[in-house]
């Protein structure tokens, strides 16, 4: 029976090093692999690329990671909630890549399914085209992007069982499924860790063909970036 189970972050994290391209799944700070990424708080690497649709807040999700500079490049959508990031940026101190969104989720996607490159026309004529090939489909001009090569893609999910058939819960069905199988290694902490069978298969989001490893999450704080509500009357 496949088993792709491992018992802790610690060996799920076995083989990272220093000046790897890491991808972390998450939208906000919803579904972000938050055990993975504090161990690699703990583990201190340096030089990293992260590939990441946003790179959390100062205290929490990537901003951890930010705060200990362990981040050379950050590959990014949308960063506006970390300030840390914004000084780092700015100082000269970040090299930062920013995409648009659909095209983040496209290279990722690319490199799931084993393609090379693609042609979008997001980002023609803008600062994302400089640099990049571009050609005209049907009287409109595109950019060719490349899908991502990373080292390890982090995903969180709600329900995965020891083969590595995974569910998403909510909006954390966001950038998780299309990174799972994105890189070479996809690690993957979810709440629940059932055994084989368990799972409904018309239920299942990514099948375990996708992941090497997955463990149970030790702790989930699952924050939100900004709380509103309706003063008392």
């Amino acid at each position: 029976m496949i088993n792709k189970k491992v018992e802790n972050v610690a060996d799920a994290l076995k083989g990272v090093s220093d000046n790897m391209t890491f991808m972390f799944g998450g939208f906000g700070l919803s579904g972000i692999p938050e055990n993975a990424i504090a161990q690699l708080v703990k583990l201190n690497l340096k030089g990293l690329t992260c590939i990441s649709n946003n790179a959390g807040v100062d205290d929490f999700g990537l901003g951890l990671l930010l705060q200990q500079k362990q981040i050379k490049k950050m590959v990014s959508s949308y960063v506006g909630e970390n300030d840390e990031f914004e000084r780092q940026m700015l100082s000269g101190e970040l090299d930062v890549e920013l995409i648009p969104q659909g095209t983040l989720a496209e290279r990722c996607r690319a490199a799931q399914a084993g393609f090379p490159a693609f042609y979008t026309p997001a980002g023609y004529g803008t600062e994302v085209a400089e640099g990049k090939e571009v050609r005209e489909f049907d009287g409109k001009m595109h950019v060719l992007e490349y899908a991502f090569k990373a080292d390890f893609a982090f995903i969180k999910a709600w329900k995965g069982d020891a083969a590595g058939n995974l569910i998403f819960k909510g909006t954390a069905r966001n950038f998780n499924p299309n990174m799972c199988g994105a890189a070479k290694i996809t690690v993957v902490e979810v709440e629940e860790l059932l055994p084989v069978g368990t799972l409904d298969p018309n239920e299942i989001h990514i099948p375990g063909i996708f992941v090497q490893r997955i463990f149970k999450g030790a702790h989930f704080e699952k924050r939100i970036e900004q709380r509103t509500v309706r003063q008392k009357a």
